[in-house]
């Protein structure tokens, strides 16, 4: 299962208080609490606003009129094409999000929101990183298609590198090593979920850290492989069941006869 990123406002000491508490509560689960820090009065944030909503539908399987406003409020505030751009991209993840979980198929608007939003944010813009790792996530889970699932992550993780946005690598770094572990690159899978999870605890993103734990413990051999997935269900009650689609991995092995 794949789940969405968004720039890393808010995880070092001297960002703007606002954004260290939208980031405090986005990463404790919390997303319609730090959407409630933003009043959609401008157009960066009602975007981010729109973005935690989508983002909690992604990981709750809940609060899809909740997303869908707040996404036509970004678009109707949206002048600038980056703005549009970003706006697309918000609505191409969330018709992903309600086609991965079975809530309606909406892979079609999914891929021409995607495109849309390619049309409208410059190669090299800051958030193209996350459109190409988002395009990536349509090609591996709608399309199947792992090649150009992997073309697309690796284009992510250089646009994330070159803007420093952290939080965006640890996903390129958990979805790069999906591919490499279902290909029987066992070294680099291992390599790159220990990265992923390196970055999202030392950022505090804590309702990212159980998927990462778990995705580790799929690299690893035993006993180190069950110490991952009991850590990981310590962090998934911790946080009410979030994200809901983690419980059948974490699911205790069936007793022996």
């Amino acid at each position: 299962m794949a789940h969405t990123a968004m720039s890393g406002t808010g995880t070092t000491s001297d960002d703007d208080p606002l954004q260290t508490a939208v980031w405090r509560l986005r990463s404790r689960a919390c997303w319609a609490d730090a959407a409630a820090l933003l009043p959609p009065t401008t157009p960066a944030a009602a975007l981010q606003r729109a973005a935690l909503l989508v983002e909690r539908c992604l990981y709750t399987e809940q609060g899809w009129e909740d997303a869908e406003d707040a996404l036509r409020t970004a678009e109707a505030l949206a002048h600038t094409d980056e703005e549009r751009g970003a706006a697309a991209c918000e609505r191409g993840q969330l018709a992903y999000a309600a086609t991965l979980h079975g809530v309606r198929d909406r892979a079609d608007e999914a891929r021409a929101a995607l495109g849309r939003a390619a049309a409208l944010i410059p190669p090299g813009a800051a958030g193209r990183a996350l459109l190409d790792f988002r395009r990536g996530l349509l090609a591996e889970n709608l399309a199947h298609a792992p090649q150009a699932a992997r073309a697309a992550y690796r284009r992510a993780h250089a646009g994330a590198a070159a803007h420093a946005d952290t939080l965006l690598l640890s996903f390129t770094w958990r979805h790069l090593a999906g591919l490499a572990l279902r290909d029987g690159e066992l070294a680099e899978a291992r390599n790159g979920f220990a990265e992923s999870l390196r970055i999202r605890e030392e950022l505090g993103y804590l309702v990212g850290t159980a998927p990462a734990l778990v995705s580790l413990a799929d690299a690893e051999t035993e006993p180190e492989a069950s110490r991952l997935r009991e850590e990981a269900r310590r962090l998934f009650r911790l946080l009410g069941g979030v994200p809901t689609w983690l419980e059948p991995r974490l699911a205790p092995p069936a007793a022996t006869a």
